[in-house]
């Protein structure tokens, strides 16, 4: 049996891992979208490919099945691709994660199709060819691909051991993170020797607002850990309602101004809406406008509650209490375009949750530009940011960064809060791995992460006896 790491090696996202038993079974581990080549437009070294023109270095028709850890595009985005290429089979993961990949992969298709309308229209208002697509533009796709991809989605319920073939068989084990995201488990049988394997995913944290807390692991063989968050930890004991009360009454009570919360649509959004919510039914919301801009967000937002049932029991409690889990008094969900930048016009204190969380691109990015240089506004950043985004420059505390084609003075107040952030900090990531016993674990494999983040987190695990440990690279294959 061998293991290639195609993404996520030594970088955040792109996630993709092929496992190839010894009857020459296929098995790809997510299918992730590579945003760092995306936001280097192409810099960045290419991806090797089976054939001229593939986005894949393996060919899509020889795989036998794909496993989904959660829906986010650095894990779902280049599905589609595979099908487009000959991929014939099936997509495991669980029900919500299917529900919200639909989502996530059809609003990447729109964003496709308006990167080569905008190309097109380009050439054609300089009446010349238009500009040269950048290399990655292969791997756009149409809603339709879309489609026909999750046609062969199945839903698998957590905590069911799924034989997929004689010697094969799955557990997708619940993460945290996001709505229906596992660890996946494996276990593989080879001339009469079990070996088990782990996927990480994007591990979650511990008493986040909707989501169920990490599931426990069995000890296994080999183990992928990602290490997003492998060089720190998050704040401790922070009250994320207080926090978030105190940051509103500053910002829309005693100014008064707008509030700017730049939030991915899927997870954070609901998160936030959530949290606001709560404070309502206390009486700790100031009658103000909260405007939810994303309509991606609505659509995901029904998705949790149609899948309620998969939330923590606080959720749960509080949606039989209330009877809703994000609707409540002055709550307006803006779905179109002509509303979205009318919002700019409404000069009453209020808060703004728009897309997308690192600000490269989405609605947020007009609210930015309009309200970057307001020194009555405070934008809130409530997640990870990569290294060379806009997010990430606003938090390294620039004097002035560049909005589509503007450079723009930062007056507004930028704070940051990694109480909404989804995933697990350095201390649960050492404590997930610490599940797996350093004398069991025979190799760990340490992905989706900066390389300092990974080489932190590689020496903390020395410290610990783990002296296994891999930081593949982009090609590398492992003999397990």
């Amino acid at each position: 049996m061998k293991l290639t790491f195609w993404g996520a090696a030594q970088q955040v996202t792109g996630s993709m891992f092929l496992l190839e038993t010894d009857d020459e079974y296929k098995v790809l581990i997510d299918c992730g979208y590579d945003m760092e080549r995306a936001r280097q437009n192409g810099n960045a070294a290419p991806m090797p490919q089976a054939f001229p023109g593939s986005v894949f270095p393996f060919e899509a028709s020889m795989l036998n099945l794909v496993l989904l850890t959660h829906a986010h595009v650095d894990h779902s985005g280049n599905i589609p691709n595979l099908y487009r290429e000959g991929y014939e089979g099936q997509v495991l993961c669980t029900t919500p994660t299917a529900e919200l990949t639909h989502l996530l992969l059809l609003d990447s298709a729109q964003m496709h199709k308006r990167k080569l309308a905008a190309a097109n229209a380009g050439g054609k208002k300089r009446k010349k060819r238009p500009a040269p697509l950048p290399s990655y533009a292969n791997e756009w796709y149409v809603e339709r691909q879309v489609e026909d991809a999750m046609d062969n989605f199945v839903g698998i319920a957590f905590n069911q051991r799924f034989k997929i073939k004689r010697g094969l068989e799955v557990t997708f084990v619940p993460a945290g993170h996001l709505l229906g995201a596992a660890n996946i488990l494996l276990h593989v049988k080879e001339n009469g020797v079990e070996k088990t394997l782990c996927f990480s995913g994007d591990i979650g944290r511990f008493n986040y607002p909707l989501l169920v807390d990490p599931h426990p692991l069995p000890p296994v063989d080999y183990l992928v850990c990602e290490t997003t968050y492998g060089a720190r930890n998050h704040r401790p004991n922070v009250e994320i309602e207080a926090e978030l009360e105190q940051i509103i009454h500053e910002t829309c009570v005693e100014i008064p101004g707008r509030l700017i919360i730049p939030a991915f649509s899927i997870g954070r959004t609901q998160a936030m809406l959530y949290m606001l919510n709560r404070m309502a039914a206390q009486g700790k919301l100031p009658p103000i406008k909260i405007f939810s801009d994303s309509p991606l967000a609505l659509q995901s937002t029904k998705t949790y509650v149609k899948n309620a049932k998969h939330l923590n029991q606080t959720a749960r409690d509080f949606l039989a209490e209330h009877g809703s889990l994000f609707d409540f008094d002055n709550l307006v969900y803006v779905e179109d375009l002509k509303t979205s930048k009318a919002v700019a016009n409404y000069h009453q204190p209020c808060v703004i949750i728009s897309s997308s969380g690192m600000l490269e691109g989405g609605r947020i990015q007009h609210h930015i530009r309009t309200n970057l240089s307001n020194p009555y506004c405070t934008i809130l950043m409530i997640g990870y940011a990569s290294e060379g985004t806009l997010g990430r420059k606003l938090l390294d505390g620039n004097k002035s960064v560049v909005v589509g084609d503007k450079e723009l003075a930062v007056m507004a107040r930028i704070v940051y809060t990694d109480a909404f952030s989804g995933h697990g900090d350095q201390t649960d990531l050492l404590n997930f791995v610490g599940q797996h016993p350093a004398e069991r674990l025979q190799k760990l494999f340490l992905v989706h992460g900066e390389v300092p983040a990974m080489e932190t987190f590689r020496g903390l695990l020395a410290q610990r006896g783990y002296q296994q440990v891999e930081l593949p690279a982009r090609g590398q294959t492992f003999e397990l």
